[in-house]
């Protein structure tokens, strides 16, 4: 009975798994299709900060996700160096939404 109810557990991380990877491919070509990997990437700094920087700098910030859905549909500057990140007004705001909550995933 162990063994089985271990199975179902595994099969159940397993899916869950496929699924968020399923998700984080999907929101990474909404951030390709967005513009938004003109200037910045995963990995590295490209003209504005890696994803992987940003999601280590809000970490532990629960308001996070509000401010960058902000700073992304407006624009802003100074956080991350002198060059500012233009805003995306044509970006909708549920995209935005689903690309912020990748980042702050990685």
């Amino acid at each position: 009975m162990k063994s089985v109810i271990l199975g179902i557990a595994m099969i159940g991380a397993f899916l869950v798994n496929q699924a968020q990877a399923a998700d984080a491919k999907a929101a990474e070509a909404l951030a390709q299709k967005s513009g938004c990997l003109a200037c910045h990437s995963v990995e590295k700094k490209v003209l504005g900060p890696s994803y992987k920087e940003v999601a280590a700098k809000y970490k532990s910030d629960k308001g996070a996700e509000a401010k960058l859905v902000a700073k992304v549909k407006a624009g802003g500057s100074g956080v991350w160096g002198p060059v500012p990140m233009p805003p995306h007004p044509q970006v909708k705001d549920e995209d935005i939404k689903t690309i912020v909550q990748w980042v702050l995933s990685l």
